[in-house]
């Protein structure tokens, strides 16, 4: 198979799609990798590399698309990469549907194979492609949030970790799932008094004996968060339904209930967010102030550590893609019920429920 890597061109987006090592293994199977010039340049990964490991280097993205039968990317392709994507084309990559509508739109009009590493799922409902974006956005959300509660950069003016006399700031923890969890022991290595919050009593439980001494594991209500609310310095929200839009933990009301220079930072913006008044930041301007609360929103945190990133993703990613180019993508769904969920749309429909139901369009499963 022919398999193009194309440099991402999301706004400050530094990762690649995959790390020379991976190449290497994708070369060793017998198939032809095709990498743009540039690529991993941004990651650490000059085209020496690739070369090295076997792939050919091409000038632009428009020839990395038109030569290859399967992309692998890090982010979901935008404008103007939809005209260059061909029908039956294989993308892999990270997609969030359920919150893009005009994406969605163009995938479906490009008639190519949309198998989102968000939504492969094994059988335990894990999902191993995207814990490790998870585990890093986790670690790197209690980084950022403790960074803009800084006055300077529009919050309360506190460390993290206070000093002895003066109490260590609180953070509140939307989610227990991989990337509450990795921003709750962060909060918690720096000294803060943390609150995590979940529906799962199970996962509760298991928190309570995991975590550090000053991690509270608290039940997941609307009465329960707003009680944290009044005194709270840092707000992670983790909240993930894959494949759909994320729920509404905060609404703009309760935005008055918390002092100003709170900083929010919505780790869920990918699907929708799980902040009323979240919108997508980059990090160019990662961070804007509605009501008096700092809100940080940038729908690609890892892309800030990208050689870290791409190296953790590329070894989550590589033996799936080994198995759809080894395969090609009927056979390797087919063989492995996780990757068959990662399926969205293919030949032009929707083939993922959850995001036919957002966008009220039909649902038409894949036949195999």
């Amino acid at each position: 198979m022919r398999i193009g890597i194309p440099k991402e061109i999301k706004n400050n987006e530094s990762r690649v799609g995959m790390t020379p090592a991976g190449v290497s293994e994708l070369v060793r199977h017998g198939h032809e990798v095709f990498v743009q010039h540039t690529a991993g340049e941004n990651s650490n990964f000059p085209d020496e590399k690739y070369v090295k490991a076997g792939a050919k280097i091409l000038p632009t993205i428009e020839e990395t698309y038109a030569v290859a039968d399967m992309i692998v990317k890090v982010k979901e392709p935008i404008e103007p990469e939809y005209p260059l994507v061909k029908p039956g084309q294989l993308l892999f990559t990270y997609f969030h549907f359920a919150c893009d509508r005009p994406l969605t739109d163009a995938m479906i009009k490009s008639g190519g194979v949309c198998l989102a590493y968000e939504t492969v799922q094994l059988a335990d409902h894990s999902l191993p492609l995207l814990i490790p974006m998870s585990e890093v956005a986790g670690r790197m959300a209690t980084l950022n949030g403790a960074y803009y509660l800084q006055k300077t950069k529009g919050g309360k003016g506190k460390l993290i970790c206070g000093v002895p006399g003066v109490k260590p700031a609180k953070v509140l923890v939307l989610g227990g799932g991989t990337v509450g969890q990795a921003a709750a022991r962060v909060a918690a290595g720096m000294g803060a008094r943390v609150i995590i919050t979940d529906i799962s009593l199970p996962l509760l439980k298991q928190l309570s004996i995991e975590m550090p001494p000053n991690v509270t594991p608290l039940y997941s209500n609307r009465h329960n968060i707003e009680q944290e609310l009044h005194d709270v310095d840092i707000v992670v929200g983790s909240v993930l339904i894959p494949g759909d839009k994320a729920p509404h933990l905060i609404t703009r009301d309760m935005l008055k209930m918390m002092e100003p220079g709170t900083v929010l930072v919505d780790v869920a913006i990918d699907q929708g967010g799980c902040f009323e008044t979240s919108r997508p930041t980059t990090h160019s301007e990662p961070t804007y102030i509605l009501d008096g609360i700092v809100h940080y929103a940038v729908a690609n945190i890892p892309g800030a550590v990208p050689n870290t990133s791409t190296t953790a993703l590329t070894n989550a990613t590589l033996r799936y893609a080994l198995a759809l180019a080894d395969k090609g993508w009927r056979k390797a769904c087919k063989d492995d019920p996780a990757l068959y969920k990662g399926l969205n749309v293919v030949e032009g429909k929707i083939t993922f429920k959850a995001v036919a139901d957002v966008f009220g369009l039909p649902y038409e499963p894949v036949e195999l």
